[in-house]
């Protein structure tokens, strides 16, 4: 395990690690302990008592944060004709089939792509190249659609994507450091109002088991998993 520095140490020893927080609590702690001289990013991280290695318990879905990330997200939309049109009015930054052979040639300078249907032909040989980067466009993440304008206007307002990993944990930005305590707890309430929306109706047992927010070089702070009770 690497070292950790100094300040990090420092950050690590200033509050209670047993005791799981309020989400107020534990988000007003990480601001208090972010120590970069950057505006870090704040995410949360939670642990499901599901098994990924089931299809009927995969976990994943998409949710619009009411405050957005903080993050600018460059966007790439694949289509053609009036379709276009619509993509670069919404403000998608790359618009054109002719990306796809950009890509093919290495150009991954985007954060998500939007495809219309039609395109998918000439997109769906990219899934080897854009699936283990998790930029391949799904129509379960709403990013296969003929609405790209809704799409895209959505992605800019601060929609993100989320899925469980192979050990059932989820990770998802919920803002930076400067945003404001309560507009950070209410993106953290959006992200898990979806996540429980999202359960499985083959997961058993306990849930949600943990839930974990942190800076980018930041110690993580335990919050209550109850808090979340009633977001669904």
């Amino acid at each position: 395990m690497a070292k950790r520095g100094r300040k990090y140490t420092e950050a690590r020893g200033s509050f209670d690690r047993v005791t799981r927080h309020s989400p107020t609590d534990a988000l007003g702690q990480v601001k208090e302990m972010a120590y970069a001289r950057f505006d870090e990013s704040i995410e949360v991280a939670t642990h499901l008592g599901v098994d990924p290695r089931r299809a009927d318990q995969i976990v994943r879905g998409t949710v619009v944060l009411p405050h957005g990330t903080g993050k600018t997200v460059r966007v790439l939309a694949i289509c053609q004709g009036e379709k276009a049109d619509e993509a670069r009015e919404a403000g998608a930054e790359f618009v054109g089939a002719e990306y796809v052979d950009r890509i093919k040639e290495g150009w991954l300078d985007f954060d998500v792509c939007v495809a219309t249907p039609d395109m998918m032909r000439m997109v769906g040989p990219l899934g080897r190249i854009l699936g283990p980067r998790g930029l391949m466009p799904t129509p379960k993440a709403g990013t296969v659609t003929p609405d790209v304008g809704r799409a895209i206007g959505e992605i800019k307002a601060g929609k993100i994507e989320y899925r469980v990993d192979k050990t059932g944990n989820l990770h998802a930005p919920i803002g930076r450091v400067s945003f404001e305590v309560e507009s950070l707890e209410e993106n953290l309430h959006a992200f898990m109002s979806a996540v429980l929306r999202a359960k499985p109706s083959a997961a058993k047992g306990t849930y949600v088991k943990s839930v974990t927010v942190a800076s980018t070089m930041g110690p993580g702070v335990p919050v209550d998993p109850n808090s979340f009770s009633r977001s669904a």
